[in-house]
C-alpha cells in the first residue's frame, strides 16, 4: 500500500532525526543543487592521492577523527596559525603527524572553481574519510552533508579531547561518551587502525620497562615487541614510523582485531580494547570473526562521529581557503 505524502514526509523525519543536531539537519543530498558534482570532484582528487601515496588513505580518515572530536566536525583542524588563532596542528596529537592538509588545498581549490564558496572544508573531510576507506577496501556509506566551517581552533581541546595511545580505557571510553559515542562506536571506529602508521613516540612505552630490559607491557607477544625494539630504541627515532596492522597494512579489513586477540596490537589504547573490559572484548571477537558486521558498524559510527555538534544554518562560514577564514 502506498503511504500517502504527509506520511512519506513524517517517515523522512524519522530517518533524518538521527543526524539532527542544534543548529538543523545534515542530509546527504545537501549539494544536489548548489555543487552536483562535489562529490565526483572529491572522489577523483582523493583516488589520485592514494595511487600516489597509499597511507594518504589512513591519513585523511585520522583528519576527519581529530576534527570531529575538538569542538564538532567544523574543520578547526585545517586553520593554519595567524594573529587571533592558535591552530590545532601544533597540538600534541597532530604535531609532526597530522597531514594530509595539501590534499584538502587541492580539493577546496577544485570546488571553489566549480561551485564558489558552498562546499565548506568540513564537508570535504567528511567525503574524504568515506573515500579513503572506500578506496582502501573498506565500507561505504552515505555521508550526511551540510556542515559549515569553524570560525576559529582549540588548541587546548585538540590536547585534551582526542583519545591518546597511552590511555586508559575508562578515559578513552569517557572521551568517546562525552563526543555522545558509545562502546560500540569505540571498538568500531578504533578499526581504522587497520590502515595507516604510527610513530615510535606512541608506543614506546609498551616496550621498555623501568629498568630497561623485558617488556614493560605483557600484553605485547614478545617476537612481535622484539621485532618493534629494533626499529624504536629507547630513546631517539621518535618519528620513526609502524604499520598499525603488521598483516596487511595497506587494505581496510578485519585484520586489526586478529592483532589484538594475538597481543599484536600496536598501541596500547588498541590492546587494553581485548584485555581490560569484557564488554569490548566481546566486540572485538566478534569483529575478529565476522568483517561484514565489522564494516557495517564502522559505516554506521562513521555517520554518528561526524554528526557531532556540526555548524548549520547560520553558524560558522564556507571558508575559501580551508587554511583561513573569509
Amino acid at each position: 500500500m502506498a503511504l500517502p505524502m504527509g506520511w512519506l514526509a513524517i517517515v523522512s523525519l524519522i530517518v533524518l532525526a538521527p543526524l539532527c543536531s542544534a543548529g538543523g539537519f545534515l542530509y546527504p543530498q545537501f549539494y544536489a543543487h548548489s555543487c552536483p558534482r562535489a562529490g565526483e570532484i572529491v572522489r577523483a582528487i582523493v583516488a589520485k592521492a592514494v595511487a600516489k601515496e597509499a597511507r594518504m588513505a589512513a591519513s585523511l580518515l585520522r583528519l576527519h577523527f581529530h576534527d570531529c572530536f575538538v569542538k564538532g566536525c567544523d574543520a578547526s583542524i585545517l586553520l593554519d596559525s595567524t594573529g587571533s588563532i592558535v591552530s590545532e596542528k601544533g597540538s600534541n596529537p597532530n604535531k609532526n603527524s597530522a597531514r594530509g592538509f595539501e590534499v584538502v588545498d587541492e580539493i577546496k581549490a577544485a570546488l571553489e572553481k566549480a561551485c564558489p564558496q558552498t562546499v565548506s572544508c568540513a564537508d570535504i573531510l567528511a567525503l574524504a574519510a568515506r573515500d579513503s576507506t572506500v578506496l582502501a577496501g573498506g565500507p561505504y556509506w552515505e555521508v550526511p552533508l551540510g556542515r559549515r566551517d569553524s570560525l576559529g581552533a582549540s588548541i587546548s581541546g585538540s590536547n585534551n579531547n582526542i583519545p591518546a595511545p597511552n590511555n586508559t580505557l575508562p578515559t578513552i571510553i569517557t572521551k568517546f561518551k562525552l563526543k555522545g559515542l558509545d562502546l560500540v562506536d569505540l571498538v568500531a571506529l578504533s578499526g581504522s587502525h587497520t590502515i595507516g602508521f604510527s610513530r615510535c613516540t606512541s608506543f614506546r612505552q609498551r616496550l621498555y620497562n623501568q629498568t630497561g630490559n623485558g617488556l614493560a607491557d605483557s600484553t605485547l607477544e614478545e617476537s612481535y615487541a622484539a621485532r618493534l625494539r629494533g626499529g624504536c630504541p629507547r630513546s631517539g627515532g621518535d618519528n620513526n614510523l609502524f604499520t598499525l596492522d603488521l598483516v596487511s597494512p595497506a587494505k581496510f579489513d578485519n585484520y586489526y582485531y586478529k592483532n589484538i586477540m594475538a597481543a599484536k596490537g600496536l598501541l596500547s589504547s588498541d590492546e587494553v580494547l581485548f584485555t581490560q573490559s569484557q564488554a569490548t572484548m566481546a566486540l572485538v571477537k566478534l569483529y575478529a570473526e565476522n568483517s561484514g558486521i565489522f564494516f557495517d558498524h564502522f559505516a554506521k559510527s562513521m555517520v554518528k562521529m561526524g554528526n557531532i555538534t556540526p555548524l548549520t544554518g547560520n553558524h560558522g562560514e564556507i571558508r575559501k581557503n580551508c587554511r583561513k577564514l573569509n
